[in-house]
């Protein structure tokens, strides 16, 4: 039986487009520039990662020591 340990970041319904418009406007040109760009480049859609983590797609990672879980692939 393997260990999981409970991640503080995890998958969250929320839209990252909802949640650039939620942050101040002084950011939200950048972060819409940057939304772009790492969807451009991944080619994966973004979703958040935490209350104010976009990430673009996950990997799964497991430890020698039996612990494991997923993660941002990038953000």
């Amino acid at each position: 039986m393997s260990k999981q340990a409970p991640m503080k970041s995890s998958d969250h319904s929320l839209s990252p487009t909802a949640y650039i418009k939620s942050v101040d406007p002084k950011f939200s040109k950048d972060a819409k520039v940057l939304l772009k760009l790492f969807k451009d480049v991944t080619g994966v859609k973004p979703k958040m990662w935490g209350p104010t983590i976009v990430g673009f797609g996950s990997y799964h990672y497991k430890y020698d020591s039996g612990r494991e879980g997923d993660f941002l692939a990038t953000g």
